[in-house]
């Protein structure tokens, strides 16, 4: 009886298996829905249409963008999270979903368990701005500028909970500095506070703050990647003032659970592919984003753990809630 119920158990096991080779051989012979789980003509949306078209290319069919904005990604997120697991439905996920939003809200995913990690993409930096008539014209000088004057500073956000509010209370952490939040319905709207001196710094994404750098209605002092961004090569990372500073908004391809590992690596690799072509590069740059480096799935997994556990503990600390 055992020896039967082992056969029938092996005969499932293969079957599966059969049937998993045989999908992914086949794989696609249909348009792939990519969901982007915020608005239209944002950066997201703009530079999963830049990618996703060069990467239709890549696999012969076509991505088809489908916006599902909502609740901070998760709506599109869930979508993706409970579709089927063949290939055809994919999300464009970004810190904002799968490392800041478990810390901050109550989803009806888990990030981990729910999702297939494909590639890491790409990562957008955000610049550290202030005003022209601000006395700081480097990091340094503004750290010692807010510790002569605790509580009489201030920082813009996009909003509670945001990435743009997590990365100035990184930097007050490492710091050392009292700094008020004054939160905004995103940065645009606190760029003319920012320019007239009622905001004392916005950490802003570099396409959006640059061009009032250069027209100088403002002072960028740095960058918040690790190393200076080929965006804009004269600024300064913000590490070399605090080591080990790094505020980077990531962008990478999840699948549902159970998403066949074939299907996976073809789907890394076109990633991958698309992402080396000159065409893309230079409209990525003009977004403020620049390509990841080629990676694994695995890879990809292991930095988004890490990246959530430090969002994770800044929200802890620093008691941060979304409201």
């Amino acid at each position: 009886m055992k020896r039967l119920q082992f056969i029938q158990v092996l005969a499932v096991a293969l079957g599966m298996a059969a049937s998993s080779a045989s999908l992914a051989q086949g794989y696609p012979n249909k348009p792939i829905r990519l969901i982007v789980p915020f608005p239209a003509a944002g950066a997201t949306d703009l530079f999963a249409r830049t990618l996703g078209q060069k990467m239709g290319d890549k696999l012969g069919t076509t991505l088809v963008v489908d916006n599902k904005p909502g609740a901070g990604g998760a709506i599109g997120s869930d979508q993706a999270a409970k579709a089927a697991p063949d290939g055809y439905t994919i999300l464009l996920a970004t810190t904002s979903t799968h490392a800041i939003g478990p810390a901050i809200s109550k989803l009806p995913y888990d990030t981990v368990r729910d999702f297939t990690p494909i590639a890491h993409v790409g990562d957008a930096a955000s610049i550290m701005l202030v005003p022209v008539n601000s006395p700081a014209k480097t990091v340094r000088e503004w750290i010692d500028y807010a510790k002569k004057n605790p509580g009489k500073l201030n920082y813009a956000s996009s909003g509670n909970g945001t990435i743009v509010q997590l990365t100035a209370e990184l930097f007050k952490a490492q710091a050392g500095v009292f700094v008020t939040h004054i939160p905004y319905k995103g940065t645009a709207l606190a760029i003319p506070d920012l320019i007239s001196g009622k905001v004392d710094v916005l950490f802003d994404s570099l396409p959006t703050g640059m061009p009032h750098v250069r027209d100088g209605r403002l002072r960028a002092l740095g960058v918040t990647s690790l190393k200076r961004s080929p965006l804009a090569p004269e600024l300064p990372p913000i590490a070399d003032t605090l080591p080990g500073y790094e505020s980077n908004t990531w962008f990478g391809f999840y699948g549902p659970k159970n998403l066949p590992a074939d299907i996976v690596a073809k789907i890394n690799k076109a990633a991958n592919d698309a992402l080396a072509d000159p065409e893309v590069k230079e409209k990525l740059a003009r977004l403020g984003i620049e390509p990841a480096v080629p990676g694994t799935p695995d890879q990809f997994a292991k930095m988004v753990a890490t990246d959530a556990a430090k969002w994770k503990k800044i929200v802890v600390d620093r008691k941060i809630t979304n409201e």
